[in-house]
């Protein structure tokens, strides 16, 4: 080999001053570049080079090319048409090693920050929003939890994603769904790199950015399985495509692939899941450029070179490190001996980027990592899996079209087999091969996480089923016998189990989040499977994250705005768990959308519910026009409400002692049930209702003698009422009475109405007679100017207690009627229906029942008392004949014991008419 300097570039001896000197160059030109970055586009760089178009993302993606509809001008995959087109941005990482642990050594070239942006390459230095997303970050730092803080408004902008896209494509409002959560995973990327290391905040936040980063990715794959479904139900409607014959003149490996991808749902939907996980790595791999050390541009093994020149060179026999003495690719099998130690490093870390590249589905800038390394050889060898096709063969035209894919593929592939298997070769550069060929054993050993297992197996499912189909079309070659019965024989079914066991314990631990339990049983089209295990996740403890619980909703609700069948049971109690999380976090503008999806009567509850902890005026009225907007039952949702409040008192009706005290104490909960008849005197037709609620309320507090809340609750009914249930009635235009609740209720009221008259009356009439004005005295041996005093005092007293006798002369009279307008109630007496053609309320009617038994008797009492301590005894005589009347029948009110009194008190009437010199019923004895 000749070894002339001439012909060869420098070497570069890297030792540690250098490549820190080198380092900090680099450091110094992408210091530099940020200085003068630009706002762009953040796809720019995404999709191309300067030198040429973003290849496939994996073999795969050149058998789906005539698949798609699409131009083949940009060689597009199933995932370009099938899946949203926005991408997460190049910076955004899951939890997984970095990978700067296998950075290699590239120039900051051009093609690399083009491909892969850096996270603040689209931040200009004018935009005013880059200052706005630093001040955001400052405030979001400062809360307990960051992550929690920032990530708070995906609730309502999910919502209102939902009803912006409700009448429009489905598949627009997951690509939103996604872009949404990719918003929120990059402004927490940003908190955590802002935050201390080491801080619990720090750690939440990451915690955070995983889960919402988990969420985005797996709305991009239900958009990406599902519009392929779409496109399958319309491909089904479309006229059937014609199978070519593997004899037609023309066909070649490539045409009976897409033949298989046009027939085959199956293998679409396996390269569907191929594409979203190379999706996720690529997102992970980050910005090129950071995560790659110097390294030479046109020459490999440099070190190795270097040494074999100096040993030619010199006469000194010191240095004796066996190496290879030649510097072709298969030197070190071949010869058995080993590269220099730097050379075996770079070669490494090479190796495993060259790896993450594929698992990215980036083979062609693999390649041209490779090329710019120096070794072009191995960018070679990446290059034999795509698929033969001549399109010359069928003369189209006079112009020669190139030729497409390895006419020795097979040949290829057994090779690439066969290294996969070797020893001879590093774990990394094995995996490459075995990527290539389908050799599933050995790519799996360097698969660390469950998206990379996953990947594995479903990458080698589609490359063996395009295999099969190769094979039975006639095209297969001898060669391919020598590859296992196993991978020529794959089974979908089968395989599928890979989304369950791995040998790995650190993805055995994965398989078990959330998040990969339901992208597995998505994967598998298991929804009933998937419902189950929402169902085992509501009932377990601790709770389910909030953001967790909010991405299961929406999938529940966007698989019925499919028609697709779900456990209804299971989705219902999902619907009902963040409901109930919104109404624990006061998102109070959201829950009527979310209950409206709720079976009718469960919605009807649920909503009650909510609105019962709910007591400002202007909130209760905005939720009740949310509910109406949201299509449910205002009026049953407000009866509802009042219900549950007032029945939720266990009291019991007690008997009223015999004591004069006319009320009671009002408690908190007395105060609840007051503050629950406003539900319904929001709307005008409700009245009917609100007079029935406030009557049964109302009944309750008279029973307990608290006659203040029940004044108040009386008070909340609008004057009007009445009147309005009239006019509505009148309205519809019927010559039909009020219905019988209705004028029984009205009834009610008003014979409530009269009762609190009298107690207000009595009142009056008891604070007035106990605060007589007092009569001035004469001190003993006053003097003259006392006297003096004294008698103008008396003037005064006279003049007063003239006042104070007639106004108690108007109050004994005004009492005196209120209390016999209740005891003499119109039309059957107080608290009785007049219509009976109703239906049957028993607890009403023994309401009613108690109430005149506790009521009528103490209203009897009460007159005596202002009869007697007024001195007329004989009116007080004359109430005996209304007790005693079969007309009223009110004896039946009474019990024994208040019979008992009531004669007692009688008999002091006529005791005092007696000592008056009268009779006993106080009329003059006649001589």
């Amino acid at each position: 080999m000749d070894w002339d300097q001439n012909e060869l570039l420098s070497p570069i001896v890297r030792d540690a001053e250098v490549t820190r000197a080198a380092r900090r160059k680099s450091s110094v030109q992408k210091k530099a570049q940020f200085n003068f970055l630009s706002p762009r586009d953040d796809n720019q760089g995404s999709t191309t080079t300067p030198a040429r178009s973003l290849p496939c993302h994996t073999p795969g993606s050149l058998f789906k090319q005539s698949f798609t509809p699409k131009s083949a001008a940009r060689n597009p995959d199933v995932s370009a048409i099938l899946a949203t087109g926005r991408r997460t941005p190049r910076f955004i990482h899951t939890p997984r090693p970095p990978l700067g642990s296998m950075s290699m050594n590239l120039d900051d070239s051009d093609w690399t920050n083009s491909l892969y942006p850096s996270p603040l390459s689209g931040l200009g230095l004018g935009d005013t929003s880059f200052t706005d997303d630093i001040n955001m970050s400052s405030v979001m730092l400062k809360e307990e939890d960051p992550g929690e803080a920032a990530s708070v408004s995906l609730f309502p902008e999910f919502l209102q994603s939902y009803l912006r896209h409700s009448s429009t494509a489905v598949f627009d409002l997951l690509g939103e769904y996604e872009a949404i959560c990719q918003d929120k995973v990059g402004m927490l990327q940003r908190l955590v790199s802002r935050a201390a290391p080491g801080q619990q905040k720090s750690s939440k936040t990451a915690g955070m950015r995983w889960l919402l980063q988990q969420e985005m990715v797996t709305w991009r794959l239900i958009t990406s399985l599902y519009r392929l479904v779409s496109i399958q139900v319309i491909t089904v409607l479309s006229p059937v495509c014609v199978t070519i014959s593997p004899q037609a003149p023309g066909v070649s490996e490539k045409v009976v692939m897409e033949q298989l991808f046009q027939r085959d749902a199956v293998v679409r939907q396996s390269q569907l899941v191929v594409d979203w996980l190379e999706s996720i790595a690529k997102d992970e791999i980050g910005d090129f450029s950071d995560n790659i050390e110097y390294y030479a541009k046109s020459v490999y093994w440099e070190n190795t070179l270097h040494a074999l020149k100096l040993r030619r060179n010199t006469s000194s026999t010191g240095f004796n490190v066996p190496l290879v003495t030649e510097l072709d690719p298969d030197a070190p099998i071949r010869q058995r001996r080993p590269l220099a130690d730097l050379d075996r490093e770079d070669d490494a870390r090479l190796l495993k980027y060259l790896f993450t590249l594929l698992r990215a589905g980036m083979t062609d800038e693999a390649q041209r990592l490779c090329k710019r390394c120096g070794q072009a050889w191995r960018a070679a060898t990446l290059e034999g899996w795509k698929l033969y096709h001549d399109p010359n063969i069928n003369g189209g035209g006079a112009e020669l079209l190139p030729v497409e894919g390895n006419p020795q593929r097979c040949v290829w592939k057994v090779c690439c087999w066969r290294m996969a298997d070797s020893e001879h070769f590093s774990r990394y550069e094995r995996a490459i091969y075995a990527v290539l060929s389908g050799n599933l054993k050995r790519l799996l050993p360097v698969c660390e996480s469950w998206e990379d297992s996953v990947w594995a197996y479903f990458r080698v499912l589609v490359d063996s089923l395009v295999e099969q189909e190769v094979r039975s079309s006639g095209m297969g070659s001898e060669e391919l016998e020598e590859l296992p019965r196993e991978y020529l024989e794959a089974n979908p079914v089968k395989d599928a189990e890979c989304l369950l066991p791995s040998s790995s314990q650190k993805v055995l631990e994965e398989t078990k989040e959330h998040y990969h339990i339901i992208q597995k049983l998505v994967i598998l089209g298991d929804l009933d499977g998937l419902l189950e295990e929402f169902s085992n996740w509501l009932t377990r403890s601790p709770a389910l994250p909030s953001h967790l619980l909010r991405f299961m909703t929406h999938l529940v609700l966007f698989y019925r705005s499919l028609g697709m069948q779900l456990k209804e049971e299971v989705s219902v109690d999902v619907l009902k768990a963040y409901i109930s999380l919104l109404m624990r976090e006061k998102y109070v503008d959201l829950i009527a959308f979310y209950v409206s999806h709720l079976p009718p009567d469960l919605a009807t509850a649920q909503y009650a519910l909510f609105l019962e902890e709910v007591t400002e005026a202007e909130q209760r009225q905005r939720c009740l026009e949310l509910a109406r907007e949201a299509g449910l039952d205002v009026a049953a949702v407000t009866k509802m409400v009042v219900e549950n409040i007032r029945e939720r008192d266990t009291e019991e009706f007690a008997h009223h002692d015999l004591t004069p005290a006319l009320d009671t104490g009002t408690s908190a909960e007395d105060q609840r049930k007051i503050d629950v008849i406003d539900w319904l005197v929001f709307d005008p037709a409700q009245r009917a209702e609100a007079l029935k609620q406030s009557n049964a309320i109302m009944r309750k507090f008279l029973a307990c003698k608290k006659h203040h809340a029940a004044k108040v609750v009386f008070g909340k009914v609008p004057e009007d009422s009445m009147r309005e249930i009239y006019r509505q009635w009148e309205e519809l235009g019927l010559d039909m009475p009020l219905p019988a609740e209705d004028e029984n209720a009205i009834r009610e009221h008003l014979c409530v109405r009269a009762y609190l008259e009298a107690h207000e009356a009595f009142n009056e009439w008891f604070h007035h007679m106990n605060s007589p004005p007092q009569k001035p005295s004469l001190p003993a041996q006053a003097k003259f100017t006392e006297k003096v005093a004294y008698e103008m005092k008396e003037n005064e007293y006279q003049l007063e207690h003239d006042s104070w006798t007639g106004r108690l002369e108007a109050l004994t009279e005004d009492v005196k009627e209120r209390i016999y307008n209740v005891l003499l109630f119109v039309d059957g007496g107080w608290m009785v229906d007049v219509r009976e053609d109703t239906e049957e309320d028993p607890e009403r009617g023994h309401q009613m029942v108690l109430l005149r038994r506790l009521c009528l008797p103490m209203m009897s009492f009460l007159l005596q008392t202002v009869l007697q301590r007024t001195q007329r005894h004989q009116e007080s005589l004359r109430l005996a004949d209304i007790i005693a009347s079969d007309q009223h029948r009110l004896y039946e009110v009474f019990s024994k014991d208040e019979l008992r009194k009531f004669l007692q008190k009688m008999r002091e009437s006529s005791l005092l008419l007696l000592d008056k010199g009268l009779d006993p019923l106080g009329y003059e004895i006649q001589p």
